[in-house]
């Protein structure tokens, strides 16, 4: 890999330059405006890489015994090492191995990590077409790219937004097409009924209890209206039992629904009789691994089937991005219409729950970042996904202390 500077009045004379001298395959880096020491040479700096000659050469040639150099008397010598070298006045190969040389280890990762995001670019003009090439070889919005994709956030909508961002590009342009491509509702309820009825559905282990509690206090007590709870989550062992010591520590009705049939009959119960009714009714549901999907084929059912049922998804935004589809998919059996996500304070990087947002085309609802009952939950905005995302250099720090009015 072969690494150079080119200077000029333009960056792209500097890139005309780069590509004459290094061929087509030539790659940017990075360009700046040059110091005052340098003006002289030109007014920008361009750092572009390329395959050199010399490494393409050696790669397909290794002399006389392939992995061996020969020297001008016949004599083998090891590869990287020069004649005089390894003799009692001087180191040995072994004494400059990476674990007594730790500047080499860096060194050694520092290139491999360049070398991967070279990669991963080439891979993206690759499937990208020639309409990436332009934004590889533009400053800014290269700089735009790859802040996106290194808060993973999906290569494909990455490319997307950079593609519809005007000249000069700005943080105010950028924050706009993001914001315009997911949405948020935080209310809880579909509207329409005497009751606003919440079920939270999503694997194990994503915090749909935790999460559930804290609704409770924030949207139910804190704000003055009459709360209960209906949990179907018999699978976990002592589940219901949990669920049942947080209802009597906050004053409120907890039942546990043994089927997806009791579930609804209660439901038809409070939507009946006004006796039952509630001002917001919180159901809990099992959280379930893939082979044991079966098993909730009936509550999914019930629940799709029941419009105003507003149903989340509740995932947590520390998992893989691979595996947020995955499990995305495998609980659209159940028709979620909004997507809550918890363990905000386990990632720096929210691009995942953005670009699933995105693909799915549902709205966020919640953001919960700990396990503090009930401050560790708020509505999610645009202002703050954006914020994480982009790295500002004064990112705005998570507040999970807003309490619903």
């Amino acid at each position: 890999m072969k690494l150079k500077s080119f200077f000029a009045n333009s960056v792209e004379e500097a890139i005309r330059q780069a590509r004459h001298e290094l061929g087509p395959d030539a790659m940017l880096l990075n360009s700046k405006r040059t110091g005052m020491e340098a003006q002289h040479l030109g007014f920008y700096e361009v750092v572009v890489c390329a395959e050199s000659q010399e490494n393409r050469t050696k790669s397909s040639s290794f002399g006389p015994d392939r992995g061996q150099e020969a020297n001008p008397n016949g004599a083998k010598q090891e590869p990287g090492i020069e004649r005089g070298f390894g003799t009692a006045a001087s180191p040995s190969i072994a004494a400059l191995s990476p674990a007594t040389s730790p500047a080499a280890d860096r060194l050694s990762q520092d290139v491999s990590e360049l070398k991967h995001r070279i990669e991963k670019l080439a891979l993206t003009l690759a499937r990208s077409g020639p309409g990436m090439a332009s934004v590889a070889f533009d400053l800014e919005l290269s700089q735009v790219f790859t802040t996106l994709t290194d808060a993973e956030f999906d290569t494909e909508l990455a490319f997307d937004v950079v593609n519809r961002l005007n000249s000069p590009v700005s943080e105010a342009g950028v924050r706009a097409e993001l914001a315009n491509l997911v949405k948020f509702d935080s209310t809880l309820g579909l509207g329409g009924s005497s009751s606003n009825v919440v079920a939270l559905i999503g694997p194990p282990g994503a915090g749909k209890t935790s999460a559930l509690v804290k609704l409770a206090v924030q949207y139910g007590l804190a704000a003055g209206r009459t709360v209960r709870i209906l949990t179907t989550d018999t699978f976990r062992i002592a589940a219901a039992d949990e669920l049942r010591s947080f209802a009597a520590i906050l004053g409120i009705g907890c039942q546990v629904l043994e089927a997806p049939a009791a579930l609804a009959q209660a439901l038809s119960e409070i939507r009946q009789d006004p006796h039952h009714q509630k001002d917001i009714i919180l159901i809990d549901t099992p959280g379930l691994c893939r082979f044991e999907m079966e098993a909730c084929q009936d509550l999914a059912e019930l629940l799709a089937a029941h419009p105003d049922v507003d149903t989340h998804l509740v995932l947590p935004a520390s998992m893989r991005a691979a595996d947020l589809r995955r499990v995305a998919e495998r609980y659209s059996v159940f028709q979620p219409r909004k997507l809550l996500f918890t363990r905000l304070d386990e990632t720096e990087t929210l691009g995942p729950i953005l670009s699933l947002s995105v693909r799915m085309g549902k709205p966020v609802s919640f953001f919960s970042g700990g396990q503090r009952i009930p401050e560790d939950l708020e509505p999610a905005t645009a202002e703050f996904l954006l914020d994480r995302i982009l790295g500002r250099l004064a990112v705005k720090a998570p507040r999970f202390d807003v309490v619903a009015a």
